[in-house]
């Protein structure tokens, strides 16, 4: 699997930093806040890429079809850990879809949940109690 450019990070960041997000979420509108049509997908799309890519990677196929930002975006999701139904629901995808579709993602992330729950075993023995006390505390 190839691991999720930076400069998708870097352009989404951006992005909501400059035009904010629609009140549905969504990221991407006309200059009205009205839905991009699909025949103007293609032309926002080159715009865009052509501003945040280098001459270099604009020439090549990344980030190309606007699938590939929503691809790069749910992967992401997946990959820090965001509930699957919460990822599926945004996706437009049923949780089975999801995991079908991107369990590859799933597998890299199998060492960094391994690191939880070893902290989480540890934290529950008191070996690194938490401001407030151990977990399974009552009191």
């Amino acid at each position: 699997m190839v691991p999720i450019p930076p400069v998708f990070v870097a352009v989404l960041r951006s992005h909501i930093e400059r035009f904010g997000t629609a009140p549905d979420g969504r990221l991407f509108r006309t200059s009205r806040g009205g839905v991009i049509q699909d025949t103007g997908y293609g032309e926002v799309l080159a715009a865009a890429r052509a501003e945040a890519l280098t001459p270099y990677e604009f020439e090549s196929p990344l980030a190309r079809r606007a699938y590939d930002w929503r691809a790069a975006g749910v992967s992401f999701l997946v990959f820090l850990g965001v509930d699957p139904m919460e990822v599926a629901r945004r996706a437009g995808h049923s949780v089975a879809v999801l995991l079908r579709v991107y369990a590859k993602v799933l597998a890299r992330a199998q060492e960094r949940a391994n690191q939880k729950i070893e902290a989480g075993l540890r934290e529950w023995d008191g070996e690194a109690p938490p401001p407030g006390g151990r977990l399974g505390d009552t009191r």
